[in-house]
This record gives structure tokens, sequence and C-alpha cells, in this order.
């Protein structure tokens, strides 16, 4: 938006072109306004005066950048856009109302009746079923694959294919794709890669930089990290953003508020210390967890004992990140899902809920809450068990609990 006139732009932060992730994750957003606030302001307003109707045709025509009307422009809210993009690596960031409102944008900036979209069969329910169910409705072919198999996402490549889709690690499974394999295939078709980076934030991953061309974000985990707001993200291209995705919001108005993106932006500062603390405390707790004998089956990336261990660790900055997910034992899926619901009971201190990136560490049942939604046969082909228990560590004391879990563990 706007021309080459550096007077018709918004003016940005005066930061030396090679300062580090920390700096940048404090310091990026907008220059203070000329009260001089130290901390960044918060822009509760609708609209936004001009100082004559010739100056206001103009910003309306995005002959000059301004802000205009907070459906689709406010302060507060690029600063979290900027800030954010500035850690993924893009040239732009677009906020929305939320982590889902921001994969629709994606959908709705990018594809069209006929198109094709190759996804992961291990993505969030919510995804698959905006997918396959509302976008089938309006003629987007869709296939589901393996998240693990490149020859299966080559495979799948149609000629009308324009969107590969991952989310990396999956939830709840943890499983890792590889970004740069992915990228290469969708390049190849003249497609572009999206990825999910939800589960690593972008102080662990940054999948621009393995080829991919989105990256789409719940900031309602780990960029609040406080389980405080809902909120969403799309960082990509200057040109992807201004040409696809802006226009979209505008007239659908799937937009972030202000101060939703003021919590996340303040969230943003302690991202990096945050996820290198709750990694560490996940490692334990998932090397404790894979020695007791009511586990039949765990999952993180942070183990050598997790089939993309490799990968992850040079995807994933070294970390295994915040989530680790346990399959109890049970002879039948009845008795599994029973023993699964006993130890989560049985917790004192962990948070019974479904969301996940909060300081506080949550557990969940993934087969009944965040994949309830889908069938029985839909879930077994994401390896989604009824034993299945998915934790997202917090900062609590790990020895903590470790005798959290015990407790349902030792009684089954």
């Amino acid at each position: 938006m706007g021309g080459a006139d550096s007077s018709k732009r918004i003016p940005r932060v005066d930061l030396p072109a090679d300062v580090r992730m920390d700096t940048i994750a404090v310091r990026e957003g907008l220059p203070a306004t000329p009260w001089g606030e130290n901390a960044e302001a918060l822009f509760l307003t609708s609209s936004f005066n001009h100082p004559d109707a010739a100056t206001a045709a103009r910003r309306f025509a995005n002959e000059e950048e301004a802000f205009v009307y907070s459906r689709f422009s406010n302060p507060t809210v690029m600063m979290m856009e900027r800030r954010l993009a500035a850690l993924e690596g893009t040239e732009a960031c677009i906020g929305t109302s939320s982590g889902m409102a921001a994969i629709m944008l994606v959908f709705m900036g990018l594809l069209k009746a006929g198109d094709h979209v190759v996804c992961s069969q291990s993505v969030f329910g919510s995804t698959i079923k905006l997918l396959q169910g509302e976008f089938g409705k309006f003629g987007v072919e869709s296939t589901f694959v393996s998240q693990t198999d490149v020859a299966a996402w080559r495979a799948a490549v149609k000629p009308n294919t324009k969107l590969l889709f991952a989310e990396t690690p999956s939830n709840p499974l943890t499983e890792v794709c590889d970004i740069a394999a992915l990228a290469e295939i969708a390049h190849g078709a003249g497609a572009l890669l999206a990825v999910d980076n939800c589960f690593c934030s972008p102080a662990l991953q940054q999948p621009v930089k393995l080829g991919a061309d989105l990256i789409v974000h719940s900031g309602t985990k780990y960029l609040d990290g406080q389980g405080r707001v809902i909120a969403g993200a799309v960082c990509a291209s200057e040109a992807l953003v201004n040409d696809k995705f802006v226009p979209v919001m505008r007239s659908a108005g799937m937009s972030l508020s202000p101060f939703n993106a003021w919590v996340v932006l303040k969230g943003l500062e302690t991202l990096s210390i945050r996820m290198r603390a709750q990694s560490e405390k996940t490692l334990a707790l998932a090397r404790w967890l894979e020695a007791q004998p009511q586990v039949s089956k765990l999952y993180y990336p942070g183990l050598p004992s997790h089939p993309q261990h490799e990968l992850a660790m040079r995807q994933q900055s070294g970390l295994g990140g915040a989530v680790v997910s346990f399959v109890v034992q049970g002879d039948t899926p009845e008795a599994a899902r029973a023993n699964a619901f006993a130890v989560i009971d049985a917790t004192r201190i962990c948070s019974i809920t479904s969301n996940l990136g909060d300081t506080k560490t949550t557990i969940t049942h993934p087969a009944s809450t965040s994949h309830g939604r889908l069938t029985e046969a839909q879930r077994l082909s994401a390896g989604i068990t009824q034993g299945m228990i998915r934790v997202a560590v917090g900062l609590e004391d790990v020895e903590d609990l470790k005798a959290d879990l015990a407790r349902g563990l030792h009684s089954l």
C-alpha cells in the first residue's frame, strides 16, 4: 500500500539492520507517538480522522499509506504484524481474529472453484473440516496425505494444485514434515507452501528460511503465551499480503482487535525465553513418561525415539517444543479411553483444557476434544486413539508435573 514517496508511508522503528531475534521481539513495531511512551500504545478506536477530503480520498484509494478504519488498519495491530513478520523473516504479516480465521483467509485469498489443495492428514481437526467441508462446497478439491511421507505429497499433486498445507509439528502426534522437501514439490508444481507454525513459533522454527511461502499462526497459543486472548496471523511476502489477503480482509472482516493485538505484541517480548524454558521442561517430562510402564507409546520430537527426531532437531533449533503426547494402556478402545480419563481427572495441577501454549500446563484428551468432530476413521487415520493424552507443558516445576501425572498413571 502506498507509493514510493516515503512521506506517504507509515514510518518504521529505526533499528540497525543486523539486530537479532531477541532484540526484534521487544523493539520492532511503530515509532512512539509525540508523547514519547516507552510501552507500545493501545489504539482503541474504530476510525481515524483525515485533514481534508482529498487526503481521505487518497488514503481510501491506497495512494497514501495511513490508518483508515480498524477493520483493516490500526496502529496497534500493525505493531504486532511488523514484529511477528520480522521474527518469522517475512516481508509482511496480516493479523486475524483467530488462528482459524488466518487459515480461512489463506484459503479465501488463494483458492477458487476448481483449484486443488494437498494437505497433511495430521493438521488440526478444524482445518480438515474447513477445507474438506466448507471449501469443498464451493468447488475446492482437497487431498489429504501422510504428514511425513514426501512421496505421498509428490504423488498427490495435480495440474490444478495451487497450495500445499502442513502443520509441523502436528497436533497432537507431533509429526514433523520436511519443510524444504515440501517447498521443492510445491514450487515445482507452480504452487505455494503454507506452514502452520503454531507449535514451534519463530523462536524455534522459521519455515520461510526452509522455502515456505506462507506461515500461519494461532496467536492464541505461544505468541500470547498466557492464555488470555484469541488471535491469528498470516506471514508472507508483501505481494501476497497486500494483493491477496488485505482485499479479502477489507470485505470479509475477520479482523484482529487492537486489544488482542496489544496482548500478543507484549507476549512476543518473552516468546524466546518461554519457548526455551518450556522445551527444556517438556524434554525432562517426556523422558520420565517414556519410562512409565503404563505408557504404551510416547510422541515427542526431542527424544531419539521419535521417528523424525533428527529432522526436528535441524528444523527446530535443536529443541523439541513444549507439547508431548502419550498413549496409556488399555485392552480395548473403551478401556483405553477410561484409563486416559482417569489420568486426566487425577491431576490437581494441570489445567484440563484443549488450549495450549500457556505458562500453565494443560492436559486434554484429543479424541474427544480438539479432534472430537472428526469421525473415528478420520481420527485413526491420523493416529489419534482413545488412549491418547496431550500435555502442553508450562512453566511449573517439572517434578510437580511428574507427581501430578503419576497420581493417575500409577493407579492404572
